[in-house]
């Protein structure tokens, strides 16, 4: 056979571009890609009712793939990838066509087959899903890779960002950039800083304490991956785990 073919039973695949059957019904449609990738009728048909009751298919269980909204053969297509409970799960936009509810509930199978010991890798281009789901990103811009890591990695390619109240002035302080005041009083001033990219926040706080500088307030902005994706790519590219 093919290289990898050996494999194939421990691969879930969902592609952007639908690839079902649209005269099978529901739990026809599921069963029959367990089958393909080795599951008996048995196990096929235990995991696939399994699935749509997660997914709230019940009703359709018997309807054909053409009778469904385009929602509701995303999730089809789902539980048609995930029915034999894959090692290597690749999902390309898993999230379109789903509401928010749906979404959630794909968000809960993924996490519980990761958690389980399986690798998930999804493309998308919702940033609060990359944020919730990935440990390690990739990032493209045109076909190019931009950057690969950690989330934490590639939040600190970012400038740092505090909001201070002080009495005295922050911009000399290490690793501050720039320190903009935003209002305050006579006696305490509000500041808004720029840091270096990586600056260290427990260092700075130390460095303030140590050389007397008074604090009332010390808050730090976290760079959401929105943020770094808009910095780092740029709109209108994409994001991948």
């Amino acid at each position: 056979g093919a290289p990898g073919r050996e494999h194939s039973s421990q691969i879930g695949f969902l592609p952007e571009e639908r690839g079902l059957y649209r005269r099978m019904k529901v739990l026809e449609t599921i069963v029959y890609f367990g089958q393909l990738k080795g599951m008996d009728t048995a196990s096929a048909t235990a995991e696939g009712k399994r699935l749509i009751e997660r997914f709230g298919l019940e009703e359709w269980t018997k309807s054909t793939v053409d009778k469904l909204s385009k929602g509701m053969q995303q999730k089809v297509q789902v539980a048609a990838a995930m029915v034999n409970s894959p090692k290597l799960l690749i999902l390309d936009e898993p999230f379109s066509g789903l509401d928010p509810v749906n979404q959630q509930v794909l968000e809960d199978l993924v996490m519980e087959m990761a958690r389980k010991g399986a690798t998930v890798v999804f493309s998308t281009h919702v940033m609060q899903h990359a944020e919730r789901m990935t440990n390690r990103l990739l990032l493209l811009s045109r076909g190019k890779k931009v950057f690969e890591g950690t989330q934490e990695e590639a939040r600190a390619r970012l400038p740092g960002r505090l909001s201070l109240t002080s009495q005295g002035d922050p911009s000399q302080l290490p690793g501050v950039v720039a320190a903009q005041r935003t209002g305050g009083t006579e006696s305490w001033s509000d500041w808004d800083i720029e840091l270096k990219p990586g600056a260290d926040l427990g260092a700075l706080l130390q460095q303030c304490t140590t050389q007397g500088f008074p604090l009332r307030r010390f808050e730090s902005h976290r760079p959401s991956l929105h943020d770094v994706f808009i910095r780092l790519v740029g709109s209108g590219q994409e994001i991948a785990q």
